[in-house]
C-alpha cells in the first residue's frame, strides 16, 4: 500500500466528507495522469532497409494510383461518348479511390520512414472518419452499379427512361451523404470514449478495431451501432447485388447465341470483378474475421482495400473497357 493509499484510507476512516472530497480528487487526478491525447502506430515494423523498400513500393503504387484515377475522371468529363450512368458511376468510384488513398498513404509513409510515429487524437478520428466514409460510400455505390447493369441487360428498351441523367445524380448524391453521415455517426461515439494507459496501435491506420482495445471505458454502445449500422451499411447492398447478378445471370442463359451471351457478360464483368474483391476484403477484415490473426496479416489485408482495390479498380475499367480505351486513344491522337 503506498502513501497516497495509506492516506486515503486514514481519512476515509475518520467518517467525514473529507474523505470522499480526497477519493474524488485523487480519482481525477489519476484520470488527467493517464488520459491519452495522442496514439503511437506501429505500421510496419523491420529493419531500415525493409522498411525503405516498402517505402518506394509503396510510393508507385500511390502515385499510379492518383494518376490512374485522375485519368478516368479527366476522360470520362471531357468525352462525351462516356457521358453516359455507367462513366459517371465509375468517375465517382475514381474520386472515392482518390480520397481513400489519400488519407492512409501519407501518414504510412512517415511511420516507414521513422520506424511507427505518433497522430493526434482528433487527428486519429478524422482519419478513421475519412476512412469509414469512403467504404461506406464505395458500398453503396457498387450497389447503384449493380442496379445499373441490371437494367442495362434485363430491361434494355427501357434503360435511358429509368436511368435518367436526374436519378444517376440523384444516387450519387445519396451515397456520398449517406457515406458522410453514417461514418460520422460511427466516429462519434468512439472519440467520446475514456483512452488510458497504452497508446500504440499496432496498424497502419487508424482503424476501430485496434482503437476499441484501447479504450478504458465501456464500448457496449459503440458496438451497438457497429451491428445496427451493419445492418444497412452491408447486408442490404450485399442483397441488393447478389439478386441484380442472380437475374443478370439468368436473363444472359436465355439468349440463344453464344456472341450474345459474351457480350452481356462483357458488359458488367469489370463491375463483378470490383465487387468480389472489394466485399472479400470488407468481409473478411470486419464481419467474418480469423480468430488468431497476427497483426502482419491484418495489416497485409488493410493494404488490399485502402492501397490495392482503388489501384486496381482504374486498371480494371480500363484494360477491359472498349470506350475508356477509345476515348483515350483520341485524346492522344488530337495531341
Amino acid at each position: 500500500m503506498n502513501r497516497e493509499e495509506r492516506r486515503g484510507k486514514r481519512v476515509r476512516g475518520r467518517g467525514g466528507t473529507t474523505g470522499v472530497k480526497f477519493g474524488r480528487a485523487a480519482s481525477r487526478r489519476q484520470t488527467n495522469l493517464t488520459f491519452i491525447t495522442e496514439f503511437f502506430l506501429l505500421g510496419f515494423q523491420g529493419s531500415q532497409v525493409f522498411r525503405n523498400v516498402l517505402f518506394f513500393l509503396f510510393l508507385i503504387l500511390f502515385v499510379v494510383t492518383i494518376c490512374g484515377n485522375l485519368l478516368i475522371i479527366a476522360l470520362v468529363s471531357t468525352s462525351k461518348n462516356l457521358h453516359t450512368p455507367m462513366y459517371l458511376f465509375i468517375s465517382q468510384l475514381s474520386i472515392s479511390d482518390i480520397l481513400l488513398p489519400t488519407d492512409i498513404v501519407p501518414n504510412m509513409f512517415y511511420y516507414l520512414l521513422n520506424n511507427g510515429g505518433t497522430i493526434t487524437f482528433a487527428g486519429c478520428f478524422i482519419q478513421f472518419y475519412v476512412f469509414g466514409a469512403m467504404e461506406t460510400f464505395e458500398c453503396f455505390l457498387l450497389t447503384v452499379m449493380s442496379y445499373d447493369r441490371y437494367v442495362a441487360i434485363c430491361n434494355p428498351l427501357r434503360y435511358t427512361s429509368i436511368m435518367t441523367n436526374t436519378l444517376c445524380v440523384k444516387f450519387v448524391a445519396v451515397c456520398w451523404m449517406w457515406g458522410f453521415t453514417s461514418s460520422f455517426v460511427l466516429t462519434i461515439s468512439p472519440s467520446q470514449l475514456y483512452f488510458c494507459g497504452d497508446n500504440v496501435i499496432d496498424h497502419i491506420f487508424c482503424d476501430l478495431v485496434p482503437l476499441l482495445d484501447l479504450a478504458c471505458s465501456n464500448t457496449f454502445i459503440v458496438h451497438m451501432e457497429m451491428y445496427l449500422l451493419g445492418t444497412p451499411n452491408i447486408i442490404i447492398p450485399t442483397t441488393i447485388i447478389v439478386v441484380s447478378y442472380t437475374y443478370i445471370v439468368i436473363t444472359v442463359l436465355r439468349i440463344p447465341s453464344s456472341i450474345g451471351r459474351q457480350k452481356a457478360f462483357s458488359t458488367c464483368s469489370s463491375h463483378l470483378i470490383v465487387v468480389s474483391i472489394f466485399y472479400w476484403t470488407i468481409f473478411s477484415v470486419y464481419v467474418f474475421p480469423t480468430k488468431g490473426q497476427t497483426s502482419t496479416i491484418s495489416k497485409m489485408i488493410s493494404l488490399l482495400y485502402t492501397v490495392l482495390t482503388p489501384l486496381i479498380n482504374p486498371i480494371i475499367y480500363s484494360l477491359r473497357n472498349k470506350d475508356i480505351k477509345k476515348a483515350l486513344q483520341e485524346k492522344l491522337h488530337r495531341h
